[in-house]
């Protein structure tokens, strides 16, 4: 995330304000850049932002449901449990051993659809992270991307405070292109 001060585009302003009286055209379009660079950044922190949350989100999504698949494999370990106890009751042949082998027979099938259960959720789960990784990367991006574009703001201010040296704009522009192909490189 941006950690730029909620003010720091007054003060660009301000220097902008300043170049527009001047009646200096190059200025103006300095000016005029310093907006569009600051529209970019302001921009692509928020999709910054966005993903951060997505991140979050597809993470805790992912948590969620790792602890439902480990209830379900404990509930399949309760059944293998019930079931061997049952096979065991009907091998001893004492009892009601038609009752114990149908017992056994149900926690088996209980437990396939435990299994098939569990693995669901595994696969959920794994999904969830590849996707939060995936967030991950794009936040990573678009964090270099919306700096190289407040930098970009910061060297275009010096245009106007060196009078119209056009070095920084041009060093601006060329960072500020940068940032914005970052920006789109992170969705692709």
């Amino acid at each position: 995330m941006s950690d730029a001060s909620p003010t720091e585009h007054f003060e660009h302003v301000e220097h902008a304000r300043h170049a527009a009286h001047s009646g200096d055209s190059f200025l103006a379009l300095v000016s005029m850049t310093i907006a569009i660079l600051a529209v970019l950044a302001a921009s692509v922190g928020s999709l910054e932002t966005i993903e951060t949350a997505a991140t979050i989100n597809a993470k805790n999504d992912a948590v969620l449901l790792q602890n439902k698949a480990t209830d379900t494999w404990n509930f399949f370990q309760a059944k293998s449990i019930k079931k061997n106890m049952y096979q065991i009751a009907a091998g001893l042949g004492s009892g009601p051993t038609d009752t114990f082998k149908s017992q056994a027979k149900r926690y088996g099938t209980d437990q396939k659809e435990l299994q098939k259960k569990g693995q669901s959720l595994e696969h959920q789960t794994e999904a969830k992270l590849f996707e939060s990784e995936h967030h991950e990367h794009r936040h990573h991006v678009l964090t270099v991307s919306v700096t190289l574009l407040h930098v970009a703001i910061a060297i275009a201010t010096l245009a106007i405070i060196m009078r119209g040296a056009r070095w920084p704009w041009y060093s601006a522009l060329a960072l500020g292109c940068a940032g914005l192909i970052g920006a789109v490189v992170a969705y692709f």
